[in-house]
């Protein structure tokens, strides 16, 4: 067997499956729009400037965000921009969208409210088009191939560089039973062998993940993180797990998770 026997595109559905991957509701994202807003909108921001830092945008007047959340992104680059639209299945993160491009007097950015998996036939094509780490889908090939059929010159995403991680100790607050080992989710390296499938030539850098170990979170914020990866707590749950924080000093009550780094990904279309 070499390289070329190998299905890419199946490999990673058959991955995000093993690893327990699942597409969130748009409500569930509808629950966090408000506290993203706070989070990632606010100056300054170490991943929002090297994201953009790193894009080539000179030559684009137009500019697609998929996966756009609030705006953090798409709001950066809009000054830049003749027009500007934000992609979205979430209602309220488009909402929050379109409130932050009016607070800060913006009005070429619309919101437009669609998901990976629907028709984007009548979808603008831009001249640049972005997925900031907007790219965790059950079929990463159809993905892609949605990203690069929409851009007139380039896009540019971020994966992230190996898998999430929720320690057996919280799982054990909540009276769970630990979930059997699993694979870490699958990362960038998919998009990288996708892509030269599809003949690309992609270009790679790395943004350090500043919000790997979190800020302090209160229980609520604590709670409504731990609900967004397993699902709603029970009223017992919740109680457990209470009792549980209050066992800790303060400083360990953080939401430890996520990717070391950040995979920057370009290619010319």
């Amino acid at each position: 067997m070499t390289i070329d026997d190998i299905d890419f595109a199946q490999l990673y559905r058959d991955h995000m499956a093993a690893a327990g991957g699942r597409r969130k509701p748009p409500e569930e994202w509808d629950r966090r729009a408000a506290g993203y807003a706070d989070k990632f909108c606010m100056e300054p921001n170490p991943y929002v400037t090297q994201f953009v830092g790193l894009t080539p945008h000179d030559d684009c007047e137009t500019l697609l965000d998929v996966g756009c959340g609030p705006g953090v992104i798409a709001l950066a680059l809009a000054p830049r921009m003749a027009e500007v639209f934000g992609l979205d299945y979430s209602p309220a993160m488009l909402a929050r969208l379109e409130a932050n491009a009016a607070a800060a007097g913006l009005k070429n950015v619309s919101g437009i409210l669609r998901s990976w998996e629907d028709d984007w036939s009548d979808i603008p094509a831009c001249d640049l088009v972005v997925a900031s780490r907007s790219t965790a889908v059950m079929d990463l090939d159809a993905a892609l191939r949605k990203l690069d059929a929409k851009a007139r010159r380039r896009v540019c995403l971020t994966g992230p560089v190996g898998g999430r991680y929720i320690p057996p100790e919280i799982f054990e607050a909540l009276g769970r039973t630990p979930p059997p080992p699993r694979p870490a989710p699958p990362d960038y390296i998919y998009v990288l062998n996708l892509l030269y499938r599809m003949g690309r030539l992609p270009k790679v850098g790395f943004i350090a993940n500043t919000n790997q170990v979190a800020e302090p979170l209160d229980f609520d914020q604590f709670v409504r993180a731990l609900s967004f990866s397993l699902g709603e707590l029970t009223g017992e749950e919740t109680r457990r797990l209470k009792a549980w924080r209050e066992t800790l000093p303060e400083g360990q009550w953080r939401f430890r998770g996520g990717p070391s780094h950040w995979a920057f990904i370009s290619w010319e279309t």
